[in-house]
């Protein structure tokens, strides 16, 4: 009888130690990844470099600060309104969590695309409404 319920006690012990392993197992696999939003960002400074021609991809460097460690470059949209204007607006994806709280320099090339000869006006719209301006010149 003392064996019946040693071994009723280590088959319950057993059980309950792989149902304790199982539940955690499915708790894991359903953590969802850290909530992440694109927002968009303002640049400090924009570097046009000369020596394009037509048939030449332009581009620009720009530079900037991240508010802190959350924030990681995404890219930025250029709209070519006409011929020889052209707005970007950059982006960065912020993600939820522990962050460094330090602001965070960036520096990145933006590709503005091969563009038709003459002088080009680059308009660098920030995220609160206030923009920046670039004149490109195209051989």
């Amino acid at each position: 009888m003392e064996n019946f319920f040693k071994s009723t006690f280590q088959f319950i012990t057993a059980s309950a130690l792989l149902l304790v392993i199982s539940n955690s197992a499915n708790a894991a696999s359903t953590v969802a990844a850290p909530a992440t939003k694109d927002v968009a960002i303002g640049l400090n400074e924009v570097y046009v470099p000369g020596g394009f021609d037509s048939s030449a991809d332009a581009y620009v460097v720009a530079s900037g600060l991240f508010p802190n460690g959350c924030y990681s470059w995404k890219g930025a949209d250029v709209k070519h309104i006409d011929t020889f204007n052209h707005e970007i607006q950059s982006y960065a994806t912020v993600s939820q969590g522990m962050c460094i709280m330090v602001l965070v320099p960036f520096s990145k090339e933006i590709r503005i695309g091969k563009l038709a000869s003459g002088t080009h006006n680059l308009k660098f719209l920030n995220g609160d409404g206030t923009y920046l301006t670039k004149v490109m010149n195209i051989e």
